[in-house]
């Protein structure tokens, strides 16, 4: 893995861990872990109560690069303290590939903190799909009239006032002749060169390149075939190429394809960055190899078993022991007392988390009754020039209260303990079969793994909850089950081995 070390310290710290000392325990995380680290980003300073440091903020830009996919802090609270804040930053690093990881503390979050963070991210997510389905329907109504919904204009086309393709009869000769020369037997070298030659550009007016060809070359919209997520109309507007000359280029480009290169199976090993060596606590990683016979597998391996060989923990094959993990994580997501009890601490961590709102509810239910009692005073017939300037100042501060009430309820929106209920549920409707459904389901609830060679011990992401799998156990249940065993709607083998 590639990573980069985010360091802080605050100004407001009565005790700070120097940068240096921060550092130290970073790289000697990394190198245990056989992790390489790119570079350091320092804020000194700086409380993490906010989002407004200067090397944070770059190197939350930096992720989008995807030059590394780890970001190791001494503790979580050097990235953040604002829960909110933490969500929110740790989904867009998650988007880019990227996971924030502790150097000196095993569990990678507060317990209920990671199931808050993921309704938080489910609640997100559903607003958005909401409005999704509403933008969507739109769009789906301009598509059957074969109006243009935005995106990428095809070279060779304008949008007429109508917003309707229509053929542009400066560019769209240049299309029908890129066609047929290539029909004719030309590669895509000479006709990039030759449209580069005649001025051409691509529309957000740079040179073409092989992939601006390839594109030309397959896209249907020539044949005048207009499309949209499921709506296809043919004949929609104008079309460029003719249908003939179009499906005689798919030909010749299915023939022309090369042999696709044997890259390494990049397999997602669903536990990485969770699952420990119970013997020397470092991370354990995925691995892969070919048999005499060709066959690939696939298992976790211990980095210093790997790196120098001074652990003896053993090989554990990938599709078992993930298999396992999820049946046990399954067994949680069923019981309807721990969905209880993982709602009720999330409620709880919502509620401590916000510590302003509850103040300003409490000052403005204070001034609402000061108001009612100046309104009292004034209806028994006490109105002097004192009480109006009063009301007014309490009239004036209770708008005030009310902008910072809507503010903070519109930065960190409280979720109901129904939808908590609601988001926890639909995980029992996940298909297991599906690996991003896997992902997620582990994502959410598994909180760490240390395994053992006979044993695993499985942390999740709400208070007390832990569990111990014996492998031995496990052999005894397959074995009684080897007619319909439970864990074969995973996929596990009947005879387990580590």
């Amino acid at each position: 893995m590639n990573a980069v070390i985010y360091a802080r310290y605050s100004s407001d710290s009565q005790r700070e861990e120097s940068i240096e000392g921060q550092l130290r325990e970073c790289m000697a995380f990394a190198d245990k872990n056989d992790i390489t680290v790119l570079r350091n980003y320092i804020d000194r300073a700086y409380s993490a109560k906010t989002d407004r440091r200067p090397e944070f903020q770059n190197m939350i830009k930096d992720s989008g690069k995807k030059l590394f996919d780890m970001i190791i802090v001494w503790k979580l609270d050097r990235f953040a303290r604002n829960r909110y804040d933490s969500a929110r930053y740790k989904s867009l690093l998650k988007k880019n590939g990227v996971k924030v990881v502790s150097a000196t503390e095993v569990i990678s979050e507060g317990a209920e903190g990671i199931i808050l963070e993921s309704v938080l991210e489910g609640y997100a997510e559903y607003y958005s799909a909401d409005l999704s389905e509403k933008v969507i329907r739109g769009m789906t109504d301009n598509a059957l009239k074969c109006k243009v919904n935005g995106g990428t204009r095809p070279i060779g086309y304008v949008v007429d006032e109508d917003r309707h393709f229509q053929p542009d009869p400066l560019t769209a000769p240049f299309v029908l002749e890129t066609f047929k020369c290539y029909d004719e037997g030309s590669t895509m070298k000479q006709l990039r060169d030759w449209l580069n030659g005649q001025g051409m550009k691509n529309t957000l007016g740079k040179p073409l390149n092989f992939n601006s060809i390839q594109r030309m070359l397959t896209n249907r919209r020539y044949i005048g075939e207009f499309s949209y997520r499921d709506v296809v109309i043919p004949d929609g507007f104008p079309a460029i190429v003719p249908k003939d000359l179009f499906d005689r280029v798919q030909t010749k480009l299915e023939m022309n394809k090369k042999a696709p290169a044997r890259h390494k199976a990049e397999d997602d090993y669903l536990l990485t960055t969770k699952l420990f060596c119970g013997y020397c606590g470092a991370y354990m990683c995925g691995e892969s190899g070919t048999s005499h016979t060709d066959t690939v597998h696939h298992y976790y391996k211990c980095v210093n078993a790997k790196k120098s060989k001074t652990c003896k923990k053993k090989t554990a094959r990938k599709l078992w022991l993930e298999n396992l993990v999820i049946t046990e994580t399954m067994k949680i997501v069923m019981d309807d007392k721990a969905i209880e009890a993982i709602v009720s601490m999330v409620m709880d961590l919502q509620d401590r988390e916000n510590t302003y709102l509850p103040m300003y509810e409490h000052q403005l239910t204070d001034v609402e009754s000061s108001i009612q009692n100046m309104l009292n005073a004034i209806q028994q017939g006490i109105l002097t020039k004192s009480t109006k300037d009063r009301l007014e100042a309490l009239e004036a501060e209770k708008e005030d209260i009310e902008f910072r009430i809507a503010n903070e309820k519109l930065a960190k929106p409280k979720v109901s303990a129904d939808f908590v209920t609601f988001w926890l549920q639909r995980f029992r409707k996940l298909d297991m079969t599906q690996q991003s459904h896997r992902k997620m389901l582990i994502d959410a609830f598994v909180n760490r793994i240390f395994l053992y060679d006979d044993k695993m011990i499985i942390g999740f992401n709400y208070k007390d909850g832990e569990t111990t799998i014996s492998f031995d156990d496990v052999k005894t249940v397959v074995n009684q089950r080897l007619t319909g065993s439970d864990l074969d709607w995973f996929g596990a083998p009947c005879r387990v081995s580590l």
